[in-house]
């Protein structure tokens, strides 16, 4: 949409006309002529024609344009003023690797599957600041708490298993959540913690982790990732086998239930995509933002219009300036 900053400045449009109605006196006295240059009363008098006075008023209309700072405003783009702060913790340990988890009928490991799913939850938190931990053997911060959900889910795609270890520092990763969450302002703290396995690495217990996040008012939400029975072959045959046996949902449950969370149980894609519909449910997203409309500034448009007609009327005198010429007497 085209508006003008100050376009009470329009409203001098008719100035030239009042000096021209009501011109300034002149002081009497002798003036420099110039031989072969015409007088300024005779270079008036010429520009008096009514295509010239279209002109100069055309002119005097552009740079009134200009000075009154046209503007080009775009859509309104919402900037959330307080929302939630969401991180991700997502365990990069060796049994990540296993392949019991299918995606549209194909066989994957379970981080693939994280990766696949996590993708879609990451995009529908319009108005939260996500960030992302990644641990194994130790916790990482890979990206701290932003807007900019676009990183944040390239730095997921581009992790691997085994990146920071192969065991399990699921203390650690709590532990450090909560450290940038002391980081920031007040607001709604949450993380989603995923693992496949039980604490087994690290220098922190998660139930000490756990009771800290609790004083601070961090919300965690643990999803246990794995299937109950998978089958493989052995040399007699094949064999079903439990790939979830390390999995320590007792203490998930209890990390949860310490900070006012939920445990929830991934089996498959399915119960995924569930699960991050259900925090969707718990954790709405922000709704308290607000809008700014962009602006781009227009004003050497007219500023340049102005400019052409200037040039416009200079050469339009110079081109009928010859014909008028008084020389003085020899």
């Amino acid at each position: 949409m085209l508006t003008l900053s100050w376009p009470w400045l329009l409203a001098l449009l008719p100035l030239p006309w009042f000096i021209k109605k009501f011109p300034l006196s002149q002081s009497q006295g002798g003036y420099l002529q110039l031989p072969g240059v015409l007088a300024s009363s005779q270079l008036q008098s010429r520009s008096q024609g009514s295509s010239s006075r279209k002109r100069y008023w055309l002119m005097w209309l552009f740079l009134l344009c200009a000075i009154a700072r046209p503007q080009w405003l775009g859509e309104p783009i919402e900037l959330p003023s307080k929302g939630r702060d969401l991180m991700l913790a997502v365990d990069l340990s060796g049994s990540m690797q296993i392949e019991d988890m299918v995606i549209n009928g194909k066989t994957v490991d379970r981080f693939s599957l994280i990766q696949n799913v996590l993708g879609e939850f990451i995009e529908r938190r319009n108005g939260d600041r996500l960030g992302l931990i990644l641990f194994a053997d130790h916790a990482y911060l890979q990206a701290p708490l932003t807007q900019d959900r676009r990183s944040i889910a390239t730095f997921l795609a581009d992790a691997q298993i085994g990146l920071v270890g192969k065991q399990t520092a699921i203390g650690e990763a709590i532990a450090l959540a909560v450290k940038r969450f002391d980081q920031v302002s007040e607001s709604n703290r949450v993380l989603v913690l995923l693992t496949d396995g039980s604490n087994n690495a690290g220098n922190i217990e998660p139930d000490v982790a756990a009771e800290i996040a609790a004083k601070r008012n961090v919300t965690i939400y643990t999803v246990g990732v794995g299937a109950e029975l998978m089958e493989r072959r052995t040399i007699f045959g094949k064999e079903r086998v439990n790939p979830s046996m390390d999995l320590d949902e007792a203490q998930l449950q209890r990390l949860a239930t310490m900070t006012n969370g939920y445990y929830f149980r991934a089996k498959n894609s399915e119960d995924l995509a569930q699960i991050y519909q259900k925090i969707d449910q718990l954790e709405p997203v922000s709704r308290d933002n607000l809008s700014y409309r962009p602006k781009s500034e227009l004003f050497f448009w007219p500023l340049l219009a102005a400019l052409f007609v200037s040039l416009w009327i200079s050469l339009s005198q110079v081109i009928t300036l010859p014909n008028g010429l008084k020389r003085g007497s020899q």
